[in-house]
């Protein structure tokens, strides 16, 4: 049932209101109004189109848990994004941006690992009271999470036998922190220029990359047709159909036969959903006919979805649940600034660009939803590595978020 102490009940008003929302956002962004030439200097777009629909579930005004927009956005519009993002790609330019990207994931995942456990220890020599007990045990649900995704994080849950009410505290310590960062790093994006001069990163290959895509697109821009559009729409829905079906066949049969697996998100749909519909468009961006949408616009329609999976995402975010567990926030807060640090400092070393580090630690916190986000804040030919890179970050999850939940059990034990 719907809560009816919240004023908009209706799926199609919400849309509409999310849907407003971001026209405003395109609209006041591309003003010439120097107020908005200067605001938009410092707030990225993406991070309103974000943060503006999670005010409708601060104050009250919607109840995401009882709206299917999400499940919509995430299950259908995702996928048909990741798509028309891949056909679109000059997968042979990513392949040539160089080992810094994985070194810069594999630092996230380091960073989430060893995070959880020195923040407990740090914690516990300010307010013992707030790690004392089984809270450890909780926090590896969130380590799940934070490396692989929502799959991950279930096996933690079943691994170390967490409660039920610490695992819902846990969830919103998960959700409202891993938005706070992906916040941050879209404001980073924002600033690109800036950060790459501090970190005196070598983008040249990004750069080779975003002007092979723009001279492409150049070349080879065309009035859309309705044609086209069906076209584009055949294509990206088709293949999320068939990466549907096969996903729906695969999971349930793994989890039957094969139940193990479980702990490495292999009876997962939407793990499933990923890395096939992930797979389809790598081989479909082989053939002549699919690279040729790119004319029809197909990467433009992708992030039109993107940015709707922004807004339902953003939706879901209650920015004053902070203060139902203001202690668990504290947690999450110093384990990502450990992750943050961690990430920042790899990158000056190695002199990465902070669109390695940006993808690299959304692609571990936030998984496949989020990470083409923020790599399309960059520049929409980016959002594939993204994607590829929280696809390998399913694969990891189990594995480090169970290392991690050791380390956090030996750290609670050592402050006893």
């Amino acid at each position: 049932m719907q809560n009816t102490t919240n004023l908009i009940t209706n799926d199609a008003v919400v849309m509409g209101l999310l849907a407003a929302i971001l026209g405003l956002v395109f609209i006041t962004e591309k003003s010439e109004h120097p107020f908005w030439k200067k605001f938009y200097k410092f707030v990225p777009g993406l991070l309103l189109c974000y943060f503006l629909p999670s005010l409708l579930n601060s104050f009250g005004l919607i109840d995401p848990s009882s709206s299917k927009l999400y499940f919509v956005a995430s299950r259908y519009l995702l996928p048909a994004a990741l798509v028309l993002l891949i056909i679109s790609a000059d997968l042979k330019k990513i392949a040539g941006l160089g080992s810094k990207a994985i070194i810069m994931f594999l630092t996230g995942t380091f960073g989430i690992m060893i995070g959880g456990p020195i923040a407990i220890i740090l914690i516990d020599q300010i307010n013992p009271d707030l790690v004392s007990g089984d809270v450890w045990r909780g926090l590896t649900t969130v380590a799940g999470s934070w490396i692989g995704g929502g799959a991950n994080q279930a096996a933690m849950k079943e691994v170390f036998n967490v409660d039920d009410n610490l695992f819902s505290a846990m969830i919103t310590v998960d959700v409202i922190c891993a938005n706070i960062w992906m916040a941050i790093l879209l404001v980073m994006a924002g600033n690109q220029k800036r950060m790459d001069k501090w970190l005196k990163a070598d983008t040249s290959s990004i750069d080779d990359l975003k002007e092979t895509v723009t001279k492409y697109e150049k070349e080879n821009a065309r009035p859309i047709t309705t044609a086209d559009v069906m076209l584009v729409i055949a294509v990206s829905f088709g293949l999320t159909g068939l990466a549907h079906f096969f996903s729906d066949k695969i999971a349930p049969w793994i989890q039957i036969n094969a139940p193990e697996l479980a702990k490495y998100s292999l009876t997962s749909g939407f793990f499933w959903l990923i890395v096939l519909v992930t797979t389809f468009s790598l081989i479909a961006s082989c053939l002549p006919a699919t690279r040729r949408l790119e004319h029809a616009g197909a990467s433009k329609v992708g992030s039109g979805f993107i940015y709707i999976l922004v807004a339902t995402i953003g939706m879901n975010m209650d920015i004053t649940a902070i203060f139902d567990n203001p202690g668990y926030f504290f947690i999450g807060i110093t384990w990502l600034s450990i992750h943050a640090i961690l990430m920042i400092t790899v990158a000056k070393l190695i002199r990465a660009p902070l669109f390695f580090m940006a993808v690299g630690s959304q692609a571990n916190v936030g998984g496949a939803a989020s990470a083409p986000v923020v790599a399309a804040a960059f520049h929409p030919s980016l959002a594939p590595v993204g994607i590829l890179l929280a696809v390998f970050g399913y694969a990891l999850g189990t594995y480090g978020a169970y290392v991690s939940g050791l380390m956090m059990q030996w750290a609670a034990n050592f402050g006893m």
